[in-house]
């Protein structure tokens, strides 16, 4: 491997390795959840961090390891899969980074932060650029454990932070496939109105909220014709990509609404070619978030 450039490498989630996998080429080798590529960086969906330009760095000591990383940039973050006392020695002389659970909402922290790795006793692989601004992708937010009735809300907590964009007190949101009602629970906490349309029923705690409507039905049905305006539609339904997409883009083509947060899950043997079509829409992102489980978000906004 030294003699072929490390041009991009890729941090995936434990669980969900393969799919990352596929969307990477020119694999060189893969340490724990880092795979390490010839290729120049991709966005590639299943990846909670990509290192752009990653350079091999020999070091004489922990020391000098220190010292390097701090001669390129100040915020580095560690990812360890081996040599891990050493590498702790290393992250340990380099400027604190806070791993403090961030509070919602908020903006995703501003400073750059790079990403470093122990390849060998003495060689270090470095990225001062990375895509995530959250120490190894793990978007980390203070939990509320009594409120919600899942720990789904943090996957609404995330996509909003990358955003950077959060309904507003009076905005009306559908949320569709919203059962037991964590995503209505957060909305309903901005100031949002929620119309939250399931076939399961929200948990009674969520249904009792103001600002929150429960319709019984499938969410599939609404359309933009029922409504003047939405600010927000949220969908965490379950169902394949090619109905998910059909359905969004009635909305996107009505321009009744202009925020769009959407899970893609898959089931079977997923094609995931197909969520190229979501990127199509001006203005949209796709990614494997933190607390994503075998499945992807889809963020737009029209402005």
């Amino acid at each position: 491997m030294a003699s072929i450039k490390i041009c991009s490498a890729y941090l995936g989630a434990k669980e969900y390795m393969e799919p990352l996998k596929n969307e990477v080429g020119g694999i060189l080798d893969i340490h724990g959840q880092l795979i390490l590529s010839s290729a120049p960086a991709i966005e590639a969906f299943w990846a909670l961090n990509i290192w752009q330009n990653p350079i091999a760095l020999e070091i004489d000591s922990i020391n000098d390891g220190a010292k390097k990383l701090k001669a390129i940039q100040c915020n580095w973050c560690l990812y360890s899969y081996q040599l891990h006392r050493r590498a702790k020695l290393i992250q340990e002389k380099l400027p604190h980074v806070s791993a403090k659970p961030l509070t919602f909402p908020c903006s995703p922290p501003s400073s750059q932060l790079g990403s470093w790795t122990l390849l060998e006793q003495n060689q270090i692989l470095v990225a001062s650029q990375c895509s995530s601004p959250f120490p190894n992708g793990e978007a980390v937010f203070e939990e509320d454990k009594e409120g919600p009735p899942s720990r789904a809300y943090l996957k609404l907590y995330e996509a909003l932070t990358r955003m950077e964009r959060f309904p507003q007190p009076g905005d009306f949101c559908i949320d569709a496939g919203g059962s037991p009602g964590g995503w209505a629970w957060a909305m309903q906490k901005l100031g949002a109105r929620v119309l939250s349309v399931d076939r399961s029923p929200l948990d009674p705690k969520i249904m009792s909220l103001p600002n929150v409507v429960y319709r019984k039905g499938d969410a599939f049905a609404l359309q933009p014709s029922d409504f003047d305006q939405v600010d927000w539609l949220f969908s965490d339904v379950i169902s394949y990509p090619e109905k998910l997409f059909d359905w969004v883009s009635t909305w996107i083509d009505s321009g009744k609404c202009k925020n769009f947060i959407c899970t893609i899950k898959f089931q079977g043997n997923p094609d995931y070619g197909f969520v190229s079509k979501f990127l199509e829409v001006e203005g949209s992102k796709v990614a494997h978030l933190y607390h994503n489980k075998h499945e992807l978000t889809w963020m737009h906004t029209a402005g």
